[in-house]
């Protein structure tokens, strides 16, 4: 595999992955080569960290919430072509919880147990009213660390 600079061990960084969502390929994904598009990765990193952080007991309060998840930024790496039909479990998982932010990690394997796709990302803990990042509070990095 090749290097990725945000794993440093990746036997070790893919052993830490227990939550994952399936997600089935469907055809508007695909590009005219019959593969996903480079962008379809990108919604499936956002189907499995909702799902990810509903699991962990956030998204509870939509209507008022006193801060929101804003994505800083998204990196994704592509190992091996998938294509319409196939099923892959993309996992999540948190790397790193900072004062406003958190880094996650996504790993996506194929029903042949390969690798495909390999990302991360970070998201900002905003002030709804501002728009500015604020602190997590205690409460919030207790669930965060609930793995």
């Amino acid at each position: 595999m090749q290097h990725i600079s945000y794993i440093e061990d990746f036997k070790q960084w893919k052993e830490e992955f227990s939550f994952y969502v399936n997600i089935t390929i469907r055809f508007s994904e695909t590009d005219m080569f019959g593969h996903v598009n480079n962008v379809s990765p990108f919604i499936y990193f956002e189907e499995a960290r909702i799902k990810y952080m509903k699991h962990l007991g956030f998204f509870t309060n939509l209507t008022n919430p006193e801060s929101v998840p804003v994505v800083a930024d998204l990196q994704c790496d592509y190992h091996r072509q998938i294509f319409f039909g196939e099923t892959i479990k993309l996992y999540v998982k948190i790397n790193s919880i900072g004062n406003s932010s958190l880094d996650l990690h996504y790993l996506a394997i194929n029903e042949s147990d390969e690798v495909c796709l390999t990302g991360r990302g970070r998201l900002v803990n905003v002030n709804p009213k501002t728009g500015k990042p604020m602190n997590l509070s205690e409460s919030i990095k207790q669930k965060l660390m609930v793995k």
